[in-house]
């Protein structure tokens, strides 16, 4: 089965549909690639994906470990474009947790963060750079 459908509307606009849940939601060009930028780009939706992953898997591997959450958690996602070819080049998450856990715990999850399916998955020439902060 598919995981998802997309649709070319019009003006470098798409329409992306997940398969299974029937969720949408819609790409537009950037501002610097002749688009109108009222949506996330391609590009933008695999640097989101990453602190996306990140804050899934550690989330996963909080509600194993008892009286920890990360309920709240943020990442705040940076990604640099290059030219020659027009690819991504960095991609910058900065993780803010609600609550300062032991350090051995916030080890864990940072591991855990770090080995997260997309991160592995990226291009090794895209820099990622991760930085983490807790009791934010």
């Amino acid at each position: 089965m598919s995981t998802a459908k997309i649709t070319y509307q019009s003006n470098l606009r798409t329409s992306c549909q997940h398969v299974k849940s029937g969720a949408t939601f819609i790409t537009d060009a950037p501002t610097d690639n002749n688009g109108k930028g009222e949506a996330f780009s391609p590009t933008d939706t695999i640097a989101s994906a990453l602190g996306s992953c990140m804050l899934t898997v550690m989330g996963i591997k909080a509600q194993t470990m008892e009286g920890v959450t990360i309920e709240g958690a943020t990442a705040l996602v940076t990604k640099t474009m290059s030219s020659n070819p027009r690819r991504i080049s960095k991609i910058e998450v900065v993780l803010k947790f609600p609550v300062k856990l032991e350090p051995k715990t916030q080890k864990i999850l940072e591991n855990t963060g770090n080995t997260c399916p997309v991160h592995y998955s990226i291009h090794p020439d895209i820099e990622k750079v991760i930085t983490y902060h807790w009791g934010i």
